[in-house]
């Protein structure tokens, strides 16, 4: 993998944490992270813009996730898995936001998750799609699925992230991320009232 050299991620970060640069293992420490975050930064910054709706506002979630991970970033690095970890300290952060100004996640208004939710749906069940125009009853049945399957559906359709990677990110198997998509369906279609599909 290539680090981008326009980015200075754990300088940035550092100086957050209060972590001065230099060499040796702090610095160590620093570069693992620049390649941590260079690696996952993308995907944490559209997961984020899919649930506080503004790029400026996502990237200050991301920021104060980043923030968060370098700071204790060698106890990161001793966890099972690490971009698991990151990602519940993340969602962790998008739901503060969320939670401190009294909002719910806004994925319903983006157009990826109107693109996402026709290719979950639209191909087995055309003639039922007319159910799906009250997009508003879709999403709060996608809003009740349990934790796992909201974000395998978020993962999985809207940011359209491979299965091994979702697997990786939820710390789960691939067969598991399958299984939770097929129950995730079976769920959506028994609240839309719709045959299973």
């Amino acid at each position: 993998m290539r680090l981008d050299p326009e980015r200075v991620v754990a300088r940035r970060y550092e100086s957050r944490a209060g972590n001065p640069g230099g060499s040796g293992p702090r610095r160590r420490l620093a570069l693992t992270f620049d390649a941590f975050d260079t690696h996952h930064h993308k995907l944490w910054l559209r997961y984020a813009h899919t649930q506080v709706g503004k790029r400026s506002t996502a990237e200050a979630v991301v920021d104060a996730t980043c923030a968060r991970l370098m700071e204790h970033w060698d106890h990161v690095l001793t966890q099972e898995s690490v971009p698991q970890y990151a990602w519940a300290v993340l969602k962790e952060e998008v739901a503060r936001w969320l939670d401190a100004r009294g909002r719910r996640p806004v994925l319903v208004d983006t157009a990826a998750f109107h693109i996402a939710i026709r290719k979950l749906l639209l191909h087995e069940m055309r003639d039922q799609f007319a159910v799906l125009e009250g997009e508003i009853g879709l999403y709060a049945a996608i809003a009740r699925l349990p934790e796992r399957q909201y974000d395998v559906v978020v993962l999985r359709y809207v940011l359209q992230v491979p299965d091994d990677e979702v697997a990786e990110y939820l710390g789960i198997e691939v067969a598991t991320v399958r299984s939770h998509v097929r129950h995730a369906r079976r769920r959506l279609a028994k609240d839309l009232g719709m045959r299973e599909f």
